[in-house]
């Protein structure tokens, strides 16, 4: 049995523990963006990033088994992602739209493998509250020769990265992902929450590449930030509290979305 062939018949439960896992971490981040909004039990946009997420996960009761068992679904998806980009487990071939692809999944496993390890670096110690991972990144960029170019070239890759998620979520694209649900009169409903979830998901996508630009043109790396800088930017905004709101709901059915792929996707 070939290499590919061994991938795929380890592919389908692989997949679906990875996208489960997903699915709960944007519910979660989705849920604390809302809260955040109108302020709920005190929670801010501030600790609304993936340490925040694990953090509340951890505070639960029973929180670090709940953690373990989402950081081994986020492992499980990374790796999926990886049997994809390596394993040409989608048949996208060789050619420069095939290697785009898989170059694709390539890099949202790397992303997603940096999430799990953020979640079990918060599942072996205390929770110590958000980290800023892109400041740190930012800074270390702008501390290199043309490190202002670095940035700037980072941003254009995070707007291309929110534009095409809008694309993708307006052009019904997704939807693929879910052609063996049986028609229902609920179907169109559950996939309604695809093209909310990956239009929220571009929207949060654009803020961060607006706080890498502001990041590149002032040279200064606390410009610079991940979901919960973007979240208080959209806070901030002209009725930021319903827009925050708004994109909260979003992520929630971006997550949802994920449950309806583990369920429904051809793996095969």
């Amino acid at each position: 049995m070939s290499i590919t062939k061994t991938l795929k018949s380890r592919e389908k439960p692989i997949a679906q523990a990875g996208l489960t896992a997903k699915g709960i971490v944007y519910c979660l981040l989705g849920t604390l963006a809302f809260m955040a909004a109108f302020n709920i039990n005190g929670r801010s946009a501030e600790n609304t990033d993936k340490s925040g997420v694990f953090d509340f996960v951890y505070q639960q009761t029973g929180g670090k088994i709940m953690l373990a068992i989402i950081a081994l679904g986020l492992i499980s998806y990374t790796l999926w992602r990886i049997m994809q980009a390596l394993g040409d487990t989608e048949k996208k071939g060789s050619d420069a739209k095939g290697l785009s692809s898989r170059a694709r999944y390539l890099f949202s496993g790397l992303v997603y493998g940096s999430v799990a390890v953020a979640a079990i670096k918060v599942l072996l110690s205390k929770p110590s509250g958000s980290g800023d991972d892109q400041q740190n990144l930012a800074q270390e960029l702008l501390s290199k020769p043309f490190g202002q170019w670095m940035v700037g070239i980072g941003a254009a890759i995070l707007l291309a990265v929110g534009v095409y998620q809008i694309w993708y979520g307006l052009s019904e694209k997704y939807k693929k992902h879910a052609q063996k649900a049986s028609y229902s009169s609920n179907k169109e409903i559950l996939l309604m929450a695809g093209k909310i979830g990956y239009v929220a998901r571009g929207v949060v996508w654009l803020v961060i590449a607006w706080l890498f630009f502001n990041a590149a043109i002032h040279s200064n790396s606390s410009e610079a930030g991940d979901t919960s800088e973007a979240f208080s930017f959209l806070e901030n905004a002209a009725y930021g509290t319903y827009l925050l709101a708004a994109v909260g709901l979003g992520l929630i059915c971006y997550g949802t979305f994920n449950f309806i792929r583990a369920r429904y996707e051809n793996f095969n």
